[in-house]
C-alpha cells in the first residue's frame, strides 16, 4: 500500500447546503453523506469562488479567483497552461481519472487527468457565451427558464439518471481496475454527478422517501418584482419567471422531487464508500464531498443560482482524512478555491511541492487536525456571467456580507443576526463607514473596471469565434470516451489461456495453485 493517501473528490451539481441533515435540515435523507461527516471534518461557511459551474469548477482545480484566468461564464476556455489539482498531484505521482462532469470548454478535455472514463454532460464550446453588450433584453445563451419548476415531479427516467448511472458505474470499474494493477500508486478519482440540478424530477424509489405534505416551504416568501434589488430584478427577467404562475404546488413538487434527488445521489455516495471498503482503500483515502454552487429552491421566489443569496452560492463540505480528527466543525469562511492547497497538502502530509503558477486558496489542512489560529476569516465570490453587466463580488468577512457590482446599491447583512437577508445594512447610516470600507477592499484587490474591460473583450471574440466554427465542416471539442475492445476481457487466442486471463481478473489475485500431480509430457 502506498505511503501517500488516495484521494476520491465527489462533487455534485447545484447542492445547497441547508438541505443537508448535516447542516440543519430535518427532513433530507442522506446516510452516506452523514457517515462521511462523522468521518471527518464539516465546513459549515463554505462558498463557491462563482455561481456558475463551469467559472466555479475551473477556480477549484486551478487553486485561483475565476477572473485571473478568464473563467468568466459557461463558455469561457479554460487555457490548458493553467495548472490545475490533476496536473500537481499526477507530478507526486498519483494516478488521476475523471468521471462526470467538469464542464471544461475548449479542446483540452483533460486538463491534468490521466484518463476520463465518462464524456461531459454541457458543451464544451463557446455557445453559452454570456453578452453585457446586450442590455435592453436579458440575454441568456443557456435559455434557462422556470420550466424546471412547474414541470416538476416524478418520472420514471431522465437524462440527469442516465449521466448519473454511468459516472458511479464507471467510477466504480475504475476503482476495480485501478485495485487490479497492483502498482502501488495512490490515486486521485474525481466523481462529479449532475443532481440536483434543475429540471426537478426524480424516480418514485426516490419520490417515495417523502411524504407531499412534509415538504417545507421556502423560509423566505415570493419578493415582489417592485421589492427586489437590482440584480434580483435583472434575474427575474433573464430565467423570464413571469412566464408562468408558480403555485404553492408547483413549489412543493419542486422541493419534493429535488430532496428526492438529493437521496439519489447520496446512494451513488453509497457506492463509491462500498466500493472502497471492497478494495480495502478506505482506510487510506481522503474523501472530499462538495457542491459546485447551491440552489435558490424558491427562497425569495428565485430559483437555480447566479445571484448572491447564501442558498446560490455556499456550498456543503466534508473532508474525511486519514489521522484526521473525526466529527468536527468548522465555522471559518473558506471556498472551493481553498481545495488545490488542501490537496496538496493531504498528498504530501503537509509538505507541498513548489507551485509554478499563483494561487489565492489556502489550505484547510490544519482545520482538520483542529485549529488555525492564523486563518484569515474570509472568502470571495465572483460573478461575470449572464444578469449582470459589470463584474459582480461578493465578500464574506466575519459574520458580514457585501455584495458590489458596478451600477448596484450595494447590500451589507450581518449573517449572523440576518441568516435569511433581509436588512441591507447598506441602507442605514451607522454601516455606511463598514459597506465604504468593504467596497474599497474590493476594488484595491480586483480593480473592477479593468475586469469589466476583459470580460467584455472575451465575450466579443468568443461570440465571433463561435459563429465562425459552425460553419462549414464542425470539428467538435466534446469528450470522446475510447475504449479498446481488443483488451477487454478475453478477445485474443494469441493471449495466454481462458483461465489464466480470468484469474488475472479476479479480485483479489488468488496466485496459480501448483498441481497436486505433475502431469507427465505425452511421447
Amino acid at each position: 500500500m502506498s505511503s501517500q493517501p488516495n484521494i476520491l473528490f465527489i462533487q455534485a451539481d447545484q447542492l445547497a447546503a441547508s438541505v443537508l441533515p448535516f447542516y440543519g435540515h430535518p427532513l433530507v435523507k442522506t446516510p452516506h453523506l452523514d457517515r462521511i461527516a462523522a468521518m471527518g471534518t464539516v465546513f459549515e461557511n463554505a462558498y463557491t469562488p462563482n455561481p456558475i459551474c463551469a467559472s466555479s469548477r475551473f477556480a477549484m482545480m486551478s487553486g485561483q479567483y475565476s477572473s485571473r484566468i478568464g473563467a468568466f461564464d459557461n463558455a469561457s476556455e479554460f487555457p490548458a497552461s493553467v495548472p490545475t489539482f490533476a496536473h500537481y498531484l499526477r507530478s507526486l505521482g498519483y494516478a488521476t481519472c475523471l468521471s462526470g462532469k467538469m464542464h471544461f470548454v475548449g479542446p483540452d478535455q483533460l486538463h491534468g487527468f490521466e484518463e476520463r472514463v465518462t464524456t461531459d454532460i454541457y458543451p464544451s464550446d463557446f455557445g453559452w457565451t454570456a453578452n453585457w453588450e446586450k442590455k435592453i433584453e436579458p440575454y441568456a445563451p443557456s435559455q434557462m427558464s422556470m420550466r424546471g419548476v412547474v414541470e416538476s415531479g416524478l418520472c420514471v427516467r431522465s437524462l440527469q439518471m442516465d449521466y448519473d448511472d454511468d459516472v458511479a458505474n464507471q467510477s466504480v470499474q475504475w476503482l476495480f481496475d485501478h485495485a487490479r494493477r497492483n502498482d502501488d500508486k495512490p490515486f486521485l478519482l474525481v466523481s462529479s454527478f449532475t443532481h440536483p440540478h434543475n429540471p426537478f424530477t426524480i424516480s418514485k424509489e426516490f419520490w417515495d422517501l417523502y411524504d407531499d405534505a412534509d415538504i417545507d416551504l421556502p423560509r423566505v416568501p415570493f419578493m415582489p418584482f417592485e421589492e427586489r434589488d437590482a440584480w434580483s430584478q435583472r434575474y427575474f427577467k433573464l430565467i423570464r419567471q413571469d412566464e408562468h404562475h408558480v403555485t404553492e404546488a408547483h413549489i412543493r413538487s419542486a422541493r419534493h422531487a429535488y430532496y428526492g434527488m438529493v437521496s439519489y445521489l447520496d446512494s451513488k455516495v453509497g457506492v463509491l464508500l462500498d466500493t472502497l471498503e471492497k478494495i480495502n482503500a478506505l482506510d487510506n483515502t481522503v474523501i472530499i464531498f462538495t457542491a459546485d454552487h447551491g440552489e435558490m429552491l424558491g427562497e425569495r421566489g428565485m430559483w437555480y443560482k447566479f445571484n448572491p443569496f447564501q442558498n446560490s452560492i455556499r456550498v456543503p463540505l466534508l473532508i474525511s482524512a486519514p489521522g484526521a480528527q473525526k466529527g468536527q466543525r468548522v465555522s471559518a469562511n473558506c471556498g472551493l478555491v481553498d481545495m488545490l492547497p488542501t490537496l496538496l497538502d493531504l498528498a504530501t502530509k503537509n509538505n507541498p511541492p513548489e507551485l509554478v503558477d499563483r494561487c489565492d486558496g489556502r489550505s484547510l489542512h490544519t482545520w482538520l487536525h483542529g485549529t488555525d489560529s492564523s486563518w484569515k476569516d474570509e472568502t470571495l465570490i465572483e460573478f461575470t456571467s449572464e444578469g449582470v453587466h459589470a463584474p459582480a463580488f461578493i465578500l464574506r468577512k466575519g459574520h458580514y456580507k457585501y455584495t458590489y457590482c458596478e451600477g448596484d446599491p450595494g447590500m451589507l447583512f450581518d449573517l449572523q443576526k440576518d441568516p435569511l437577508e433581509l436588512r441591507n445594512l447598506c441602507q442605514e447610516p451607522e454601516f455606511s463607514p463598514l459597506a465604504q470600507e468593504l467596497a474599497n477592499e474590493i476594488e484595491a484587490r480586483f480593480n473592477p473596471s479593468k475586469v469589466k474591460s476583459e470580460v467584455i473583450a472575451s465575450q466579443r471574440r468568443r461570440l465571433f469565434l463561435n459563429s465562425t466554427l459552425f460553419k462549414g465542416h464542425h470539428t467538435s471539442w466534446d469528450y470522446q470516451v475510447h475504449k479498446d475492445a481488443s483488451k477487454q476481457y478475453v478477445r485474443s487466442s494469441a493471449t495466454t489461456s481462458t483461465t489464466a486471463t480470468k484469474a488475472k481478473a479476479r479480485f483479489p489475485f488468488v496466485p496459480t495453485a501448483a498441481p497436486d500431480t505433475p502431469r507427465k509430457p505425452i511421447p
